[in-house]
């Protein structure tokens, strides 16, 4: 089967009611991205940081996967599919998404504030962290395990064989304004066929090789869907 590698972004789970920083009236429009989405938040305030991602969390377990998510899983049937997704819900995987690749993390998974974070990471049960209750096995407090802003993206060097490889290459629901997870597109097989989804799609600026589907990421996913199933 040929290889089919999805890069997804905000767009792809707004269907789903799941709001961005960037949105106007989510969960992201009292507070200061600096004051809850960066290390030296935690630093400064972990009660406040611990209390916006539980919420998140929550919001995120009370969604549910949209058509565009179920899409990308029915493929499976045709193509051997990777998921790289920038979006920290895990709502690929509960369509039916086997293989997804998180650059930004897993808001349901957490990990130790202490030195060793990427040692491992804890299931969590629930929608909430606790600060003196939920302790990594170190005896830190458990943190969201989420790429903040100003930190590294271990999975950025992971996923590049993915893009290398793929035969085609599809961006959903993303502006590509985020870095250093925008730049992963350059590595694109200059073979593959390429097709970007977003209702603004023609507003960003990518390679001339995409095919632009102009449309949000469910309906954008269904004329994808009938293309990729004709071919």
């Amino acid at each position: 089967m040929k290889k089919l590698v999805f890069f997804s972004g905000a767009g792809m789970s707004a269907e789903s009611g799941i709001s961005t920083f960037r949105d106007s009236n989510g969960l992201w429009e009292n507070y200061d991205v600096k004051e809850v989405a960066t290390p030296e938040a935690w630093n400064k305030n972990p009660e406040l940081v611990q209390s916006f991602y539980n919420a998140r969390r929550k919001n995120i377990i009370e969604a549910k996967p949209n058509d565009a998510h179920f899409a990308i899983a029915t493929l499976e049937e045709h193509y051997n599919i990777v998921v790289i997704t920038q979006n920290i819900d895990d709502l690929h995987e509960r369509a039916g998404s086997s293989t997804v690749l998180h650059l930004h993390g897993n808001i349901r998974y957490a990990k130790s504030s202490g030195p060793n974070q990427e040692k491992k990471y804890y299931a969590i049960t629930g929608d909430s962290l606790t600060l003196n209750l939920d302790l990594c096995d170190e005896g830190f407090p458990l943190r969201p395990h989420v790429v903040w802003f100003g930190e590294q993206v271990p999975m950025y060097e992971t996923v590049i064989p993915y893009i290398e490889n793929a035969e085609i290459f599809v961006v959903i629901g993303t502006s590509l304004n985020v870095y250093p997870a925008a730049g992963l597109i350059n590595y694109c097989n200059p073979k593959a066929k390429r097709y970007i989804i977003d209702p603004k799609a023609d507003e960003i600026q990518i390679p001339t090789e995409f095919f632009v589907i102009n449309k949000p990421a469910v309906e954008g996913m269904i004329e994808l869907l009938n293309t990729l199933l004709i071919s």
